[in-house]
């Protein structure tokens, strides 16, 4: 029959078994730990006053309140200019118009793509976030597939060791049995 020895080894094997998912679940803590670190605490964007204007100056200059402003401002030039013909300051062609419009344009596409090239920077974070999130979830299903691999394994040893236990009762309930037919004869 089963004795106290076997029973301690099923006991110990199921131990180390636990010990050896323990273990997965540790190693797999240990590796999320610099991934979390980084989702959770992104370093701090740090505006110097140059870049900070370019992103007022384009958040404006993109907006419909800009166009709205400068359309009723080229509007009120014109008429203004159009009907005051001789005391207009800037007459028809409006010359000094275009070398404003043209002063603008010139100014404010390089702002505008300053702000561009730090919202390009900002998307580059932001990818690189979602790498290291989907870099975890890869390791978490790593980490899932050794345990179950374990678990599957760790069943698989168990079964056979019962079987081969079960084996060795039914071979000595066979024994007592032939025994025991043998002294009834």
């Amino acid at each position: 029959m089963m004795d106290n020895i076997e029973v301690d080894s099923i006991l110990n094997e199921q131990n180390a078994h636990l010990a050896k998912l323990h273990k997965i679940v540790n190693d797999t803590i240990a590796e999320e730990e610099l991934i979390l670190n980084n989702l959770l605490h992104p370093p701090k964007e740090i505006l110097t006053r140059g870049q900070s204007i370019s992103d007022k100056v384009a958040r404006f200059g993109g907006s419909w309140k800009f166009i709205i402003i400068f359309i009723a401002f080229l509007t009120v030039w014109v008429v203004y200019n159009s009907a005051a013909a001789k005391a207009g300051f800037d007459p028809y062609p409006f010359i000094l118009m275009n070398l404003i419009l043209s002063f603008i344009a010139a100014l404010q596409a390089p702002i505008i793509m300053m702000s561009q090239n730090r919202q390009e920077e900002k998307d580059r974070m932001r990818n690189e976030n979602d790498y290291l999130i989907n870099l975890k979830a890869e390791m978490e299903i790593r980490s899932l597939h050794s345990k179950v691999d374990l678990l599957i394994e760790e069943q698989l040893k168990t079964l056979f060791d019962t079987q081969a236990k079960q084996f060795i009762l039914l071979q000595e309930i066979r024994a007592k049995l032939n025994g025991a037919s043998s002294d009834k004869i």
